[in-house]
């Protein structure tokens, strides 16, 4: 991984089984995922990546902020929007799965023969998403220990919510006053499913220097999106 106290996006994470890359804003924005046509720049961009890492294709679904994950065959190109989910596994190699954020987190976990990459707001991971893509990666065989990456997103320096949104989460000891620390949750969520190491690469998507990554909250809804993608090596 980058060296710690000198991260900036691009993030690159290698796992045992597979490599994770957090983008930034330097990888270009990879757009939206709730069909609005994606312009030239946008397409340019996503092409740009599979090239890169040398990749048939890779996978991102339309993101509901719900807790499904799909599991995904080979795909050829960028594909985004092929199944609805918040969630993707894979044990195809060449064939990455990916999701697009600006605040939420991307989640990397993997073993040996297969990858998920999870998206974690606040809703998914009430509902169970960490815990639905472990479930895949068991469904596809994968019987060793996991491992998993959180990516950059909303961070608990920052993240300001109401008390609904506490109350999901009491018992975690996440809670800073008004702030809520997210990424602490699905580390804790992802020890609870059985993943053996968690590594969290630390950046907060809100106060992260400038230039550096998309942020709903801090930009508004029509800012930019980047990706949290994983593949077998």
């Amino acid at each position: 991984m980058n060296a710690p106290g000198k991260l900036a996006a691009p993030i690159t994470v290698e796992l045992t089984h597979a490599t994770v890359r957090f983008t930034g804003r330097a990888d270009g924005d990879l757009g939206r995922t709730d069909g609005l046509a994606p312009g030239n720049a946008v397409l340019a961009s996503r092409a740009a990546l599979v090239e890169r890492f040398g990749l048939l294709g890779i996978s991102v679904p339309h993101q509901v902020h719900g807790a499904s994950v799909a599991d995904i065959d080979r795909v050829e190109g960028y594909a985004v929007g092929a199944v609805t989910a918040d969630g993707a596994v894979t044990c195809e190699r060449g064939t990455a799965v990916a999701v697009h954020v600006a605040d939420c987190l991307p989640i990397a976990v993997a073993g040996e023969g297969a990858v998920a990459m999870l998206h974690g707001g606040w809703r998914g991971l009430a509902a169970g998403v960490i815990g639905e893509g472990v479930e895949a990666l068991r469904a596809l065989g994968v019987d060793g220990a996991l491992e998993a990456a959180i990516g950059p997103g909303a961070g608990g320096c920052c993240y300001e919510t109401g008390p609904e949104v506490h109350a999901a989460f009491a018992g975690y000891g996440a809670s800073i006053g008004r702030r809520l620390d997210l990424a602490a949750i699905a580390a804790a969520q992802l020890r609870e499913a059985g993943v053996v190491a968690v590594s969290d690469v630390g950046v907060c998507t809100l106060c992260a220097p400038a230039g550096m990554l998309f942020s709903h909250r801090r930009d508004g809804p029509d800012t930019g999106r980047q990706a949290g993608i994983a593949w077998l090596r």
